[in-house]
């Protein structure tokens, strides 16, 4: 079909992407904090909150401390934002072609109404834009991992803590280079990825969320100009801390954005961790370890009506990869800056939401996933069942120990067992009639076999309870 024999959806309020389509309703909490409006209204809390700081410190000669009806008043342009707020920005900003000046201007609209347009002058006093940009990013990208992001990853954790405790005594054969290995719990491996995601978590939760107040290139000098006999840098430092942010007294015009290439390699690590879970457990579920729980009126596949495809772990693979694609790339791009200045921080931090919205959006998925799972302890049963073999490595340590007792006959134990199993399977009976001809000492004769695969795991089900401690 040509282009022009097309019907135009441009004009329709469509979205272009998937976290605005598709999945609006997994991402929908992070609006509040990093999209365009967030950033505006955060803008605004700024500003406002600078304005009242400056009156309520007495900073500059001839302002008063505001009355407490008058801050009131202030701070409800900031809880009263709303979508005529976004709009009335945008028709401001349409004609400054400038976002931070458009919100001065919509400040101080409302200052008349206040009783207070003689500090129009206050408003954004002694700033550069990115002042009000750094501070803005850091209080929503703080809200929104603090309120949205780190409670859906500790859930999840919580998940897999609690599904690990459940399945710990369930034996399970493991594989390392895919190939059958020492047994373990089903409830001991769930729990390794419990741990290792709760680390990363706890150093997110770490995270430092710097910010700055400090003029065109960091050194205060139109403060100073203006006002030469105010303490600056603790009007700025004691403003940074107000708004719940670490106070960087060292910057360029920009604040640094370190501590966001940190968190954002840090929320990467947990994403490929739980990337790794992913592939695992659709692994698991691939050998039948895993049985899913089907949806009803759910379609697995258009032609083949057997299928319970694991989609929520793929989706969640996917999503991670992409969120991870972004993460590297702001933390990479947000450390440099040309000199004192330059834009590549600003279009890349609008990407901020985009890059958690897809590892929230996978958190989702891994959730839900794991809600439609069961174990099936007869397919891991039988599993273990058919790899005798694996204790080789028991038999060869209990022959080593028997040599160091004194015990005799017990030369080359790993070359025996090796040309008891390797590349081959052994049964319960072959395993026993090898165990009963070593000469082994009658203690460690019958310990040995007592022993069977699904015995063989040592105390995995008691690693699990280093996740409570």
């Amino acid at each position: 079909m040509a282009d022009s024999a097309r019907i135009s959806l441009a004009s329709e309020p469509l979205a272009l992407g998937a976290l605005d389509g598709r999945y609006r309703s997994a991402v929908a909490p992070l609006v509040d904090y990093l999209s365009e409006a967030a950033l505006n209204r955060d803008r605004v809390h700024v500003e406002v909150e600078w304005l009242i700081h400056l009156t309520s410190q007495s900073v500059l000669p001839g302002t008063r401390p505001l009355a407490p009806e008058q801050a009131d008043a202030l701070r409800k342009i900031v809880t009263e934002f709303d979508a005529g707020s976004v709009a009335e920005l945008a028709e401001i900003e349409a004609v400054t072609v400038h976002d931070v000046k458009a919100v001065e201007y919509y400040i101080g609209r409302r200052l008349r109404g206040i009783g207070i347009e003689d500090l129009t002058a206050l408003v954004h006093f002694g700033c550069t834009s990115e002042d009000i940009n750094n501070l803005s990013y850091a209080v929503g990208v703080k809200g929104a991992v603090e309120r949205v992001w780190l409670p859906a990853a500790r859930a999840l954790v919580e998940q897999v803590t609690a599904m690990a405790e459940a399945t710990r005594e369930i034996p399970m054969l493991s594989r390392t280079h895919g190939q059958p290995a020492t047994p373990t719990t089903l409830g001991k491996e769930l729990a390794v990825t419990a741990w290792r995601l709760g680390r990363q978590l706890d150093r997110i939760g770490r995270t430092e969320y710097l910010g700055k107040i400090n003029g065109a290139t960091g050194t205060y000098a139109a403060h100073y100009a203006s006002v030469p006999t105010a303490d600056w840098q603790e009007v700025s430092r004691t403003f940074v801390e107000a708004l719940g942010l670490t106070w960087n007294p060292l910057t360029t015009q920009i604040e640094s954005h370190d501590w966001q290439a940190e968190l954002y390699a840090d929320v990467a690590r947990f994403n490929r961790i739980l990337h790794n879970f992913c592939t695992d457990v659709w692994s698991y579920i691939s050998i039948g370890y895993f049985a899913q729980i089907p949806v009803a009126g759910a379609t697995g596949s258009s032609t083949m009506p057997h299928k319970v495809n694991p989609i929520r772990f793929e989706n969640a693979e996917a999503n991670l990869e992409i969120s991870n694609g972004l993460l590297d790339t702001l933390a990479a791009t947000l450390v440099t800056s040309r000199w004192q200045r330059d834009l590549t921080d600003s279009s890349s931090q609008r990407n901020i939401g985009t890059a958690f919205g897809h590892s929230l959006l996978a958190i989702s998925n891994v959730a839900k996933g794991l809600e439609r799972l069961d174990v099936a302890t007869d397919t891991l049963a039988d599993d273990l069942d058919r790899n005798w073999e694996v204790l080789g490595e028991a038999i060869q340590m209990v022959m080593r120990a028997e040599a160091i007792a004194g015990v005799p006959g017990m030369e080359n134990p790993y070359e025996r067992l090796k040309d008891l199993t390797r590349g081959q399977r052994v049964d319960a009976a072959r395993m026993k009639e090898f165990v009963s001809g070593l000469g082994l000492s009658d203690e460690a004769r019958d310990r040995l076999l007592r022993l069977t695969p699904a015995t063989y795991h040592g105390i995995a089900p008691l690693l699990v309870d280093h996740l409570r401690q």
